[in-house]
């Protein structure tokens, strides 16, 4: 009896192990592999390399973005330097008073246009006074002395006089017109800014067009030959001056093509160089290099800053983009270069810059194409990406 129960325990045990052996492997079987579609969406994102962004040709035409081949291009080296605008002397006037005075009226201010001929101040003077006393003189003797002159002449044609008589009438006559020649000099003198305007005044008037940017006259003040009245000038026209060291002066000549620009005015203009300094100076060693520039809108103010580029030799560079191009990505710069699926940022090493163009020293092979205008919207749209993929 015992042996039948036993075997029948075993036989209940072994069936149960087979059942458990057809059981349990369903239960922890591993899921089954991805269809193929699946797979591709679930390796699309780790694949995509960074800085790509996927654009229709399309949405690239609906955002604006324009593109520009990467190529050679000739350019030339440029020589920084600091410089300032200051004004042209050539058409800069420090108006002094032709004679000593006092100011009875001063009709312009700090800062007025003038016109050439303008009244500028009216000041009186006892040496115009005098000269004028001194000139009224030495005619009135000139006067007596030809009327005395033609008589001993005539006397000595009827011989009634000796000739030493009408020698000495000729000569008080010489001495009398070089009198009158000296004293009407001296009223000459005071022309020029100056007109005379009867009894002991005369008044100050503006010798071209230009901009009161200096004023020292007050009404009753007493100025002097060397009073520092005004000074004016034509600001349609400036100076750009900098500093050349030696070992640069050999690239600097008169004509040279200039690039004069602002950061803070956000201008650039272009000139040529008109004057180099043959000394250096005793401060800074440097040698005095001038541009002459046009300001029609008086945008360069004396006293302002610019940075000044020379271009010096030139030379040929196998890959260059437009300035336009360029955008900094994680603070290096970078291009966005188009490719089948849109475009793609990618670093790049620059180098010279000139009329617009940037040279590619690295990162980027001629022929390819790069987004220029938009480029700035294609980073933004880069930037927001990776915002979004950081959450």
């Amino acid at each position: 009896m015992d042996k039948k129960r036993s075997l029948v325990v075993a036989t209940t045990a072994v069936v149960g192990l087979g059942l458990a052996a057809l059981l349990l492997p369903g239960l922890f079987a591993s899921p089954a592999p991805a269809t193929a579609p699946q797979a591709e969406q679930a390796g699309h994102a780790t694949d995509e390399p960074e800085g790509h962004l996927e654009l229709s040709a399309e949405q690239i035409q609906a955002a604006g973005i324009e593109l520009a081949e990467a190529g050679p291009r000739r350019l030339k080296r440029l020589l920084s330097l600091p410089g300032e605008i200051r004004f042209d002397e050539d058409r800069t006037s420090h108006i002094v008073p032709r004679a000593a005075g006092v100011v009875e009226s001063v009709q312009v201010n700090l800062g007025q246009a003038v016109k050439r001929g303008e009244l500028l101040a009216v000041i009186a003077s006892q040496q115009i006074s005098d000269q004028r006393s001194e000139l009224a003189a030495a005619g009135r003797r000139v006067e007596l002395a030809r009327t005395t002159f033609q008589r001993e002449r005539q006397l000595w044609v009827d011989q009634i006089s000796a000739e030493q008589d009408y020698l000495q009438a000729r000569q008080a006559l010489q001495e009398a017109e070089i009198a009158l020649n000296n004293a009407r000099q001296k009223m000459n003198a005071l022309s020029g800014s100056a007109q005379l305007v009867g009894g002991n005044r005369y008044e100050m008037r503006a010798p071209f067009d230009g901009v009161v940017v200096e004023k020292h006259l007050s009404v009753g003040e007493v100025v002097s030959e060397s009073s520092a009245a005004f000074t004016l000038s034509d600001l349609s026209r400036v100076w750009a001056t900098f500093g050349v060291f030696p070992k640069d002066l050999d690239k600097v000549r008169v004509g040279q093509p200039v690039s004069v620009s602002s950061s803070e005015l956000g201008t650039q203009v272009q000139g040529q160089v008109a004057y180099v300094g043959s000394l250096l100076g005793e401060q800074t060693r440097t040698a005095t290099v001038r541009v002459t520039l046009a300001n029609p809108n008086d945008a360069w103010r004396p006293g302002l800053f610019v940075s000044v580029q020379v271009a010096t030799e030139a030379f040929d560079v196998p890959v260059s983009v437009p300035q336009a191009a360029i955008q900094t990505v994680e603070e290096r710069p970078s291009v966005f270069v188009r490719v089948a699926e849109g475009f793609q940022a990618t670093p790049v090493v620059i180098g010279a810059s000139q009329d617009g163009f940037v040279e590619i020293r690295e990162g980027l092979e001629a022929g390819a194409q790069v987004a220029t205008r938009g480029s700035f919207t294609l980073k933004s749209e880069l930037g927001k990406g990776a915002a979004e993929h950081g959450h």
